[in-house]
């Protein structure tokens, strides 16, 4: 084969390509369908028709039986390739003794309900992690397997966009509207589905609209596709830095005007949507990552100074601003979360071993939450959870894991010139704060495509010699 021929570009998809690029729009489905945690399967009434298909959330097990059913011929293609493990061992010890330690947890579980939920959402988030590990670390599965999951992305910020801008707005003005005519504006089975749905409550013998609908829609906290808003702030995290990154380094075939438009549209509609989520956590990460990001410039130390120094002084004005009426109203969530870790503090000194069971959190919490607390499901802290549900042996190896990976990713990933794997790892760092203050383990549309993107940014660090060259 001549250097010619085996240089020239090729307009078709290999097996591995074809599989990233499944896998990959199965991820973007997981983000537009899969977005509440787990632990709230059962609560979730499956879509009766197939427009309740499109337009409603999927329970979460739908999504399990679709990853289990990818899984097979991605082990199939691993295999074949026979792949050596791009890091050092304890990358895929401490995750399976984590994951063994959940098992061995489940025998002792205080809501089995609960705990095989969580099992299944623990199984899919390994099943991501070792198939972006072993199968998906070439450049051009990458960007397949980006397809999906960033069209899905966008499709969420542009959901949460109109949310801000349409949706809530009109909600608002339809449920005030609807309570100064008494109701009378609505066919009778709507009004039955509003009271059903909590839109509208019975007070002092009047029907009247939720006051705590109405002061949803007036605070403007975007969720696009998910089920809150701080879990968006988790998906932006995540995939932001990697939109961003593709975006300025789009093809050159792009004309200058094309490219300015998708590099505005990927900045607008990121922060846009970071922003309306009203993320207190969210917006100080952004500002860190952005920090981060600041010290790869082939700047002089003077002018990285002065940008961070400008940075950190407009975002936290901006945050100031942003959440002056919430700090100014005491920060209830701030106080709410020191609950609940004071609770999975203690529940770990009184089940040391085996905690309470994967995804149990609630069930000891609501003894042992404060009188004025507000109840929680889960324990807003993915690592402290892991040592409430699982003991100390569980927490300390997902712990350890999270640790491990991060360090070892941030230090290759330094090293490269490619600004992809450096964007993918901001992502991936970003999500990985916010577990300190959320759940995005428990959320499918979140964790998945984290662990994918973990999975590949190991394979892309790891095996130098399979990769692609560092671009520059």
């Amino acid at each position: 084969m001549s250097p010619t021929t085996a240089n020239a570009p090729r307009y078709y998809l290999n097996a591995q390509e074809l599989y990233a690029l499944v896998f990959g729009l199965f991820l973007g489905l997981a983000i537009v369908k899969l977005g509440n945690p787990v632990i709230l399967d059962a609560k979730i009434v499956p879509p009766a028709s197939l427009s309740e298909v499109w337009t409603d959330a999927w329970p979460t097990h739908w999504g399990n039986w679709l990853l289990a059913l990818l899984v097979l011929p991605g082990v199939w293609l691993a295999i074949k390739k026979k792949p050596r493990w791009p890091g050092v061992c304890w990358l895929w010890v401490l995750p399976t003794a984590w994951f063994v330690w959940q098992l061995v947890s489940a025998t002792q579980t205080v809501d089995h309900i609960l705990t095989e939920a969580t099992l299944w959402q623990f199984a899919g988030c390994l099943a991501c992690y070792f198939l972006g590990a072993l199968g998906l670390g070439q450049k051009r599965a990458l960007h397949w397997l980006l397809v999906g999951v960033l069209s899905a992305f966008t499709f969420c910020l542009v959901r949460a966009a109109n949310q801000r801008l349409f949706e809530f707005p009109h909600e608002r003005q339809v449920l005030l509207e609807g309570e100064r005519a008494g109701w009378t504006n609505f066919p009778p089975a709507v009004l039955q589905q509003m009271k059903r749905e909590g839109f509208i409550i019975t007070a002092n013998g009047m029907e009247m609209a939720n006051p705590a609908i109405i002061a949803k829609y007036e605070k403007g906290r975007v969720h696009g596709t998910l089920m809150y808003p701080n879990a968006l702030a988790g998906v932006v995290l995540l995939l932001w830095p990697l939109s961003i990154a593709l975006a300025v380094n789009s093809p050159r075939q792009f004309r200058r005007l094309t490219k300015t438009v998708v590099i505005a549209l990927t900045l607008l509609l990121g922060g846009g949507g970071l922003f309306w989520t009203g993320s207190k956590s969210g917006w100080l990460i952004a500002l860190a990552l952005g920090g981060v990001s600041v010290f790869r410039l082939n700047w002089s130390n003077r002018w990285k100074g002065m940008a961070l120094v400008t940075m950190a002084a407009v975002g936290l004005a901006v945050f100031a601003f942003r959440f002056q009426g919430y700090f100014a109203a005491g920060a209830t969530s701030v106080g709410a979360r020191f609950d609940y870790w004071r609770a999975a503090a203690r529940i770990t000194a009184e089940y040391p071993v085996l905690g309470t069971g994967p995804g149990t959190f609630q069930r000891p919490y609501a003894q042992l939450k404060s009188s004025n607390a507000e109840m929680a499901r889960l324990a807003h802290n993915d690592y402290l959870e892991q040592f409430s549900d699982s003991g100390i042996v569980g927490g300390v190896s997902y712990a350890a894991w999270f640790g491990l990976l991060l360090v070892t990713l941030g230090r290759q990933v330094w090293q490269l010139k490619d600004p992809l794997p450096f964007a993918g790892f901001l992502g991936l760092l970003g999500w990985s704060l916010q577990g300190l203050v959320e759940f995005g383990l428990y959320i499918p549309a979140l964790a998945w495509p984290a662990f994918s993107l973990f999975g590949w940014l190991l394979n892309r660090t790891g095996n130098q010699i399979d990769n692609w060259p560092p671009a520059g």
